[in-house]
This record gives structure tokens, C-alpha cells and sequence, in this order.
């Protein structure tokens, strides 16, 4: 049996790191070390999008990345034209949670995938519109003062506490959590690379 290509996740993210654990992928973690906030857009889905290629990139010019694959991944809120990462303390993250309840906005995530073997990549965005609930103040407070929203974009996650104060999204869960793998899937057929070849081998 072939041995599996070498997958790597240009991305510190626990979420994305765990969703492509539980889809059947070992993938090593390389943090890019990109500066994030050097890099701009004129929109929400273009910053995300660029990030995500400023990552795979940097990680793949590396020489421990030599004939892998490399996924690169960043997430933003769209909330009204607005790109919404982490943000900066506990006031930023209770004044944003104060203006997304009960509203909507779309999770934009980049990605990017390099195959360090042929030098090529290919790249997209995946949107995901999510509904927010309407918590209390006091809730919002009690969220805010477990930490969880300064360490993930939108200061929101499905699969933490925050969950109970989102009603509801419209496209792939997986991409609200930090990484589509239909999306995913798609570009690396773009590079003639079958996502099965990434697999694990089953124990």
C-alpha cells in the first residue's frame, strides 16, 4: 500500500486542526508566523482569502515542507461589510457580541492549498451565513469572561460556549468552525491531487 502524501496545517488553529483529524488526516502543524495584520483587502472574503495564500505560502517555501501538501486557512466575520477577526480584549468582545445578537452575518474563510511537489496551488473562499441569537447582557458577560471569544474570529465558535447563542447557520458547518473540507476536496483536485492520497491509514 502507498504510503499517504505528507499533509501540512500552516495554521495554529486547535478547530481546523481537529476537523482534519476526525475527517481521517494526520497532519503535521507548521505555524506560518504570518503578520496578520500587515495584510489588507478591499473586502471580508478577499482579507480571508488572502491571508490563507500568505500562509500556505510562507509555510511552503520552508525546506521541512518539501514534497508536501500545505493547507492554509484564515476566518473572518462579514458583518455588514466589515471584516471581523479576533478581537483585540474583553470590551471589544462584549461590544461585538452587543451588536451581532440578533442579527446575521457570513463567515468568510480562505483557503489555500500548496502542493509543495509541483509548485502550484490553488485557492477560494467558503461563506457560511450565521444567525445569532439574542443573549442577555449577563450572558454575554459570562461568555466574555471565560476567554473562549478572544481566540477565534467574530468572537464566536459552534463548538464551544457560544454555541447555545447562535439560532442557526446557512451553508458548511465545518467552515464556521475553521475549514470547509468540500471546499477543500475541490482544490486539490484542481491540483490533480485526490484527497483520499491524504488519508491516514486506517488503524
Amino acid at each position: 500500500m502507498t504510503a499517504p502524501r505528507r499533509l501540512i496545517l500552516a495554521s495554529q488553529s486547535p478547530a481546523r486542526l481537529g476537523l482534519l483529524r476526525q475527517a481521517g488526516f494526520a497532519p503535521e502543524v507548521i505555524v506560518s508566523g504570518v503578520d496578520e495584520d500587515a495584510v489588507t483587502a478591499p473586502t471580508p472574503a478577499e482579507l480571508a482569502l488572502a491571508l490563507a495564500e500568505a500562509k500556505a505560502s510562507v509555510v511552503a517555501a520552508r525546506p521541512e515542507a518539501g514534497g508536501a501538501v500545505v493547507i492554509g486557512c484564515d476566518s473572518v466575520l462579514d458583518l455588514d461589510g466589515e471584516a471581523l477577526g479576533k478581537p483585540a480584549d474583553a470590551e471589544e468582545a462584549t461590544a461585538r457580541w452587543k451588536s451581532m445578537r440578533g442579527r446575521a452575518g457570513t463567515l468568510q474563510t480562505g483557503h489555500c492549498v500548496y502542493d509543495t511537489a509541483s509548485g502550484r496551488y490553488s485557492s477560494g473562499t467558503a461563506s457560511t451565513v450565521v444567525r445569532f441569537g439574542e443573549p442577555s447582557d449577563a450572558e454575554i458577560a459570562a461568555y466574555v469572561a471565560t476567554g473562549e471569544p478572544l481566540y477565534v474570529a467574530g468572537a464566536f465558535t459552534l463548538d464551544g460556549r457560544s454555541a447555545p447563542f447562535i439560532d442557526g447557520i446557512d451553508g458548511d458547518h465545518g467552515n464556521v468552525i475553521g475549514l470547509s473540507l468540500p471546499l477543500v476536496r475541490r482544490l486539490l483536485a484542481e491540483l490533480g491531487v485526490g484527497i483520499t492520497e491524504l488519508w491516514a491509514p486506517a488503524e
